[in-house]
C-alpha cells in the first residue's frame, strides 16, 4: 500500500459520505496520516433563495461546522493523531479536486459514490465523478454499503439535516 501524508474526505452529511469517512479514518491511522475533513457549501444551491431568506448562508455554515466537528471528534476518538477540518464555498466539482487538494497538498481523496444530490448528478453527473477526472492525485471512490455492526453516525446526521429542514 501507497504511504499516504494527506488523505482528504470529502463529507456533504450523506450516508455514503459516513461509509467514505470511516474508511478514511482506517486508512489514516494505518499510514499515521493527517486527515482533512472537508465540506463545500455549494452556493449555486442557495444564491437565489439568499434574496428571499437572507439567513441561509449562516445556516449552512452552521451546519457545515457542526457536522465537521462531529467528524473531527469521531476521528480523534478513533485514533487519528492529526486531523484537520475545512469549510469552503462553490461548486464542490471545482472545489474539491482543483482547489482543496492543492491548499492541503491531499495525496489521497477519499469520497462516496454519491451524495445528497441525486437530481444533478442524474442530470450533469456525480461529484466524485469529477473528482476521479480532476484529481491530481489518488481518488478512491467507496461504494460500500455496509457498515460495521458496531458502527454509530459520526454526528447525528439524520438530525442535524432535519434541523436545517426546519
Amino acid at each position: 500500500m501507497l504511504d499516504y501524508k494527506n488523505i482528504l474526505i470529502a463529507v456533504d452529511g450523506s450516508h455514503e459520505a459516513e461509509w467514505a469517512f470511516e474508511k478514511a479514518v482506517n486508512l489514516a491511522k494505518k499510514t499515521d496520516a493527517r486527515l482533512i475533513v472537508a465540506n463545500v457549501i455549494d452556493t449555486r444551491s442557495y444564491a437565489s433563495v439568499e434574496a428571499y431568506d437572507r439567513t441561509i448562508s449562516a445556516r449552512a455554515k452552521n451546519f457545515a461546522d457542526k457536522l465537521l466537528q462531529g467528524y473531527k471528534e469521531k476521528a480523534l476518538a478513533d485514533g487519528v493523531l492529526d486531523v484537520v477540518t475545512l469549510v469552503e464555498y462553490g461548486s464542490p466539482k471545482s472545489v474539491i479536486p482543483k482547489k482543496i487538494v492543492k491548499d492541503t497538498n491531499a495525496d489521497l481523496v477519499v469520497v462516496g459514490s454519491t451524495g445528497l444530490n441525486a437530481v444533478e448528478r442524474f442530470i450533469i453527473g456525480s461529484v466524485s465523478e469529477a473528482i476521479v477526472r480532476h484529481a491530481p492525485c489518488d481518488v478512491l471512490v467507496v461504494r460500500t454499503e455496509t457498515l460495521p455492526e458496531d458502527f454509530e453516525p459520526t454526528v447525528a446526521t439524520d438530525e442535524l439535516v432535519q434541523n436545517e429542514v426546519n
